[in-house]
């Protein structure tokens, strides 16, 4: 089994590899509008406040639209990624924006950071690829400080609703017929098809519900977890960037925020780390 998950990670991270071409052309990954940046900005102030000079982790940070969010609110952001050419990308980036994030190649499982070394650790649309997310949370909590949060944006790609599947089947008849405008296709069949080969091996490969991964970090020594089902804000400043089939099933999606605490008193969670209280 063991050798079975460090092959399906190699896969998943030479996917990601190749991806980072195009990464950035996609809506959803990268943001195309201001008001669309406000809404993550406002989703992020939510529920993590304002940054203050506060140490976050940007998790498999990819070109580093996450950390610039993060940078935006004011957090002191370092970025972690697996794939050297998301990293590229990203440094590139935070220099021609003239920013000071720090990005560096890692392992959201072993992040070979310190114990109770961040305020806050951030990562979107992660979860869903994890093999192993309970080695994975637990060294989420190690690395956090006392107190310190995390936060968790995710969503369901597996489960589709009976809506979802209709708006999507419907746009696909008028694309053909001529009578709705095709949307830029970013990633090309054949990668589709290995992202769907992935999807099917993960760990959540019925769907990363938010109920399961709120129980599942709860589990694993978070406490005062809440899920935020509220994308609305967001989901208005993106709707342009497709046809309005597409967009309405984009908004069907069980797309969601998870926000967990590291408790206080640290007795007796993983890796022993320090129970002194967070700045």
């Amino acid at each position: 089994m063991q050798g079975q998950n460090h092959g399906l990670r190699e896969e998943i991270k030479a996917y990601w590899s190749e991806r980072a071409a195009t990464f950035d052309l996609s809506p959803g990954h990268e943001i195309f509008s201001e008001a669309e940046r406000t809404a993550w900005q406002k989703l992020i102030r939510k529920h993590l406040g304002a940054g203050d000079r506060r140490k976050a982790l940007d998790l498999a940070s990819g070109t580093g639209v996450i950390s610039h969010l993060m940078d935006d609110v004011g957090f002191d952001v370092t970025g972690l990624d697996w794939s050297e050419t998301m990293l590229e990308r990203a440094r590139t980036k935070a220099m021609q924006r003239n920013r000071s994030i720090r990005f560096y190649l890692g392992d959201a499982e072993n992040t070979m950071e310190a114990s109770a070394s961040f305020d806050v650790v951030i990562n979107r649309h992660l979860v869903w690829t994890l093999v192993d997310p309970e080695a994975c949370f637990r060294e989420w909590l190690r690395v956090l400080k006392p107190g310190g949060r995390l936060l968790v944006v995710d969503g369901d790609f597996v489960n589709v609703s009976r809506g979802e599947k209709i708006a999507k089947q419907l746009a696909a008849l008028l694309e053909k017929a001529g009578l709705l405008k095709l949307d830029p296709m970013h990633t090309p069949p054949q990668m589709a098809e290995r992202h769907k080969s992935i999807l099917a091996r993960v760990h959540f490969s019925n769907g990363a519900r938010a109920e399961t991964v709120a129980a599942l970090l709860e589990s694993t020594g978070f406490e005062a977890v809440a899920v935020d089902t509220d994308f609305r804000d967001v989901h208005r400043t993106q709707t342009k960037n497709w046809n309005y089939l597409k967009a309405l099933a984009r908004g069907l999606q069980h797309r969601y925020a998870i926000v967990a605490r590291k408790p206080v008193s640290n007795v007796g969670s993983a890796n022993g780390a320090t129970s002194a209280e967070s700045p």
